[in-house]
């Protein structure tokens, strides 16, 4: 391969920019000390009620002049605490910041109180590319409300394999079409009204193996044959449409890696982020892509793990990255950066294609002229649209399409208080306390099962007593199990963990009464209860879809998603 770099052409796509926007990058450039260009760099992580990542307490102003830098992210937050928090960075920024958020399924992924519409699982489910384009549509509506002008989605990763729980909701299918299909109605909904940075993830691709790039080095074992015709056609598809952004993941693909640099061994293969044959090589040489190349995030151990962060930090920059994603320590990380730089790790070339890059994107975003106009602050009233009427209803819509009826080999349904009044209800949750957990939706299910007229127990899952099957039979005319299983990055795979061990709420009862599962996350949870004769897949645990999979048990509104493969979890049994 050549040692020859294919350096950014601003005036080409994805940039396309003006003479005048270009200047403004080379003038910005050109005035900037070696602490500026380093701090542009870096995107930082903001906490609501935390120290984060960075194990700072400053303030927005002192990070802003201390370490310069050049685009944010934020955690947590309601929607007043958000655009607060944005106004006041750009307000500081010397050079106007790029402000990300992660709007997976909908604003929801932007502030607390934003909108869920529908998670790739969900989209891909609904069998309607009209979906996947509300939500990205909703996403950029309410985000840009905050003052959001980067979002960090869609995922265009495939999920070949169903062990793999990391993207099991955010892939928008099992094959390159379906991701290309409805991963590209997303994005044209994302910018259908309003002007945001896209940026797809995560290359080189996740979902062929279990693992979570969290927490180990993630590993797409594909042949280079087969990734040319999988992810290869995916991110050739985005880049020949003008994505903007693309967020390196914590995965290796060796084959590619091998054939690329023939010289590397085992125990040469590093992650994409750090990988120069990986974003060099294939991404912008092979694959043409002009545009800017971010990190994931840093403290994930298929980065951390790699090498000593004094030398992954700047080592990632010259591996072809242009933007390092979240602090550590965040004195140490701008120093590690600044002397990778000042000792040639980054070399001058790559330094000035870096800024190029990240500035570009500013450029092409016109905030150096919004902040002039006084355009550039987000004013409250903006905030309206976030979980306005159009937004719920679109919702509705999404639930409505997409809550899929996986399997009623039995015929038991519908389920309705004239036949199955007295219900005993399951609820099933995963981690507690964990980064991604949510408020538990079990009062909701019991409110909205009694509003149709069911008398609801719910089930006390502490228990070991299964107690008398006759009485059992007796007292319960229907057994509904709802699973709310939501973890994130504690452990490389999410399933089922019942209450304790062999206690009374496994479905021990599948014989004695109807009894229907629905998943609220998840879609392969039959991998643990084959035994279960009907089975629900509903996405999420929002009221809406509630009411619709009650609605939908009752026989008032009938199913219109459809599975994909991978909910039979190569089990014979789970088709039972």
């Amino acid at each position: 391969m050549s040692t020859q770099r294919r350096l950014v052409d601003l005036r080409a796509k994805p940039y396309n920019l003006l003479e005048e926007q270009v200047q403004w990058v080379e003038d910005t450039i050109a005035a900037m000390s070696d602490e500026e260009k380093v701090g542009q760099l870096f995107t930082n992580l903001f906490h609501f009620g935390q120290d984060g990542f960075s194990g700072n307490k400053l303030t927005n102003k002192e990070i802003l002049e201390q370490y310069h830098i050049g685009g944010a992210r934020y955690l947590g937050g309601s929607k007043e605490q958000v655009q607060d928090l944005i106004n006041d960075l750009q307000t500081h920024a010397k050079i106007p910041l790029l402000v990300a958020a992660n709007c997976d399924s909908g604003g929801n992924g932007a502030c607390k109180d934003g909108t869920y519409i529908a998670s790739a699982a969900h989209a891909e489910a609904a069998g309607d590319p009209q979906v996947a384009y509300n939500v990205g549509l909703v996403s950029a509506r309410e985000a840009t409300a905050l003052g959001v002008n980067v979002n960090f989605d869609p995922a265009v990763d495939i999920l070949k394999n169903w062990r793999n729980t990391i993207v099991n909701t955010r892939a928008y299918g099992t094959n390159a079409a379906a991701v290309i299909q409805y991963t590209s109605a997303y994005l044209d909904g994302l910018t259908a009204e309003r002007e945001v940075i896209q940026c797809i993830k995560h290359f080189p691709g996740d979902g062929t193996e279990e693992r979570d790039q969290h927490l180990v080095l993630g590993v797409n074992e594909l042949s280079c044959e087969e990734w040319d015709d999988s992810f290869g056609r995916v991110y050739e598809h985005h880049i020949a449409r003008g994505v903007e952004m693309i967020m390196a993941g914590h995965i290796a693909l060796p084959e590619y890696q091998k054939r690329l640099r023939p010289e590397l061994e085992d125990k040469d293969i590093l992650p994409a982020t750090l990988a120069a044959e990986l974003i060099q090589d294939l991404l912008k040489e092979q694959l043409g892509f002009n545009g800017m190349v971010i990190t994931d995030a840093s403290h994930m151990l298929g980065m951390s793990a790699a090498m000593r962060r004094e030398d992954y930090v700047p080592g990632s920059i010259a591996a072809g990255c242009d933007m390092f994603l979240f602090f550590n320590d965040m004195d140490e990380d701008f120093h590690f950066m600044l002397n990778g730089y000042q000792n040639g790790v980054i070399t001058e070339e790559r330094m000035q294609d870096a800024l190029r890059r990240v500035l570009g994107l500013k450029a092409k975003l016109n905030l150096h002229k919004k902040r002039l106009e006084g355009t550039l602050l987000r004013k409250p009233e903006e905030l309206a649209v976030i979980g306005c009427e159009e937004h719920l209803a679109l919702r509705a819509d999404a639930a409505d399409k997409g809550i899929t009826l996986v399997k009623d080999t039995w015929g038991q349904l519908p389920i309705r208080p004239e036949t199955h009044k007295r219900i005993r209800l399951y609820y099933l949750e995963g981690e507690s306390g964990g980064l991604m957990q949510t408020a538990s939706s079990l009062d909701t299910i019991v409110q909205e099962l009694e509003s149709r007229g069911f008398e609801v127990t719910v089930n006390d899952g502490a228990s070991r007593v299964k107690g008398s099957t006759l009485k059992y039979r007796d007292e319960v005319d229907a057994a509904l199990i709802f699973a709310d299983v939501i973890g994130y990055a504690a452990e490389n795979n999410y399933r089922i963990r019942w209450k304790a061990p062999m206690s009374n709420e496994v479905p021990w009862y599948v014989w004695e009464v109807p009894t229907v599962f629905v998943s609220l996350n998840f879609t392969t949870h039959l991998h643990d209860v084959t035994m279960v004769k009907t089975f629900i897949n509903a996405y999420h645990n929002n009221s809406d879809v509630i009411q619709q999979v009650v609605d939908k048990l009752m026989g008032e509104s009938e199913f219109k998603g459809t599975p994909n493969e991978n909910v039979w979890t190569e089990k014979w049994q789970a088709k039972l």
